[in-house]
């Protein structure tokens, strides 16, 4: 199949400027609703993925998500959340951005386009066989990202992808590559926009799921998230009044001793609280 560039076709709008504001909104709302159906149709793809990231920290190793521009930095947050959400290391799931963490915040001119850099940045944390890579790319032609993937195919590093074209370089790059097709975007190529929440999306799919699978959370509640602000610490005194069926009183006592709801649910069933 011949590689087009659906994230960079003419968008389906004209005259964008001589709309109202009502208009505008109604039609980004319009593209947008098309997003989760683009999604839901490569969910095998999203499936297979999640498989090997389960394996690999299973048996210890990382997960890293490797990007520039707008999807450098949907790796970042999500690499971001995974610790206060789940309690897990900031060293589990790493988020790596073309330019650095400079670039989170501002454009680094041509760092993207380096085909060394995105190699020696995953070195820097020497990354192994054990770790698993996901290139995030839009287009799936950024050369940062996709000289990476292919670096790492070679030292026997299984990589995945998150694309918004068909059978692009970065796709052919990785093993196991997802490939969300969201069509033009409503500012022709503006892949901050559906290719940008398609890529959020799949990305929250991928940390939620694994850190399920790697027991992480209980029923539906996250009882290893970090109790770090009132918020949570109040979500955690609820849960475990649920739980256990004890007053808050008892809970913020609970809290106060073990900083953790999974800890303070297993020593009070085991009659150690």
């Amino acid at each position: 199949m011949t590689f087009i560039k659906t994230t960079e076709q003419d968008s389906n709008y004209n005259h964008l400027e001589k709309m109202n504001i009502k208009e505008l909104l109604s039609n980004i709302n319009n593209e947008d609703k098309t997003i989760p159906l683009a999604v839901e149709k490569v969910l095998p793809q999203i499936e297979n993925l999640v498989e090997q990231v389960v394996e690999k920290l299973k048996i210890g190793g990382r997960l890293f998500y490797i990007g520039a521009g707008t999807s450098g930095r949907l790796g970042i947050l999500d690499a971001s959340e995974c610790p206060p959400t789940f309690g897990v290391s900031h060293n589990l799931v790493i988020g790596l951005i073309a330019g650095g963490d400079t670039a989170i915040r501002k454009a680094v001119e041509f760092a993207e386009d380096s085909i060394t850099q995105g190699w020696e940045d995953l070195k820097s944390y020497n990354i192994s066989k054990k770790d698993i890579v996901i290139g995030i790319a839009a287009s799936g032609t950024t050369p940062y990202v996709v000289s990476a993937l292919k670096t790492c195919n070679e030292n026997s590093i299984i990589t995945g992808c998150i694309t918004c074209n068909l059978k692009s370089p970065l796709s052919q790059a990785a093993l196991f590559p997802i490939e969300v097709i969201v069509g033009p975007e409503f500012v022709t190529g503006s892949s901050r926009m559906k290719a940008g929440t398609a890529q959020k999306l799949v990305l929250n799919m991928i940390t939620t799921s694994t850190m399920i699978q790697l027991g992480k959370v209980k029923g539906n509640k996250m009882v290893d998230m970090q109790l770090s602000n009132n918020k949570l610490l109040d979500r955690g005194e609820k849960m475990l009044m649920k739980e256990l069926k004890i007053s808050m009183e008892e809970a913020q006592r609970l809290l106060d001793k073990y900083k953790n709801v999974r800890l303070a649910i297993k020593k009070y069933n085991n009659g150690r609280a």
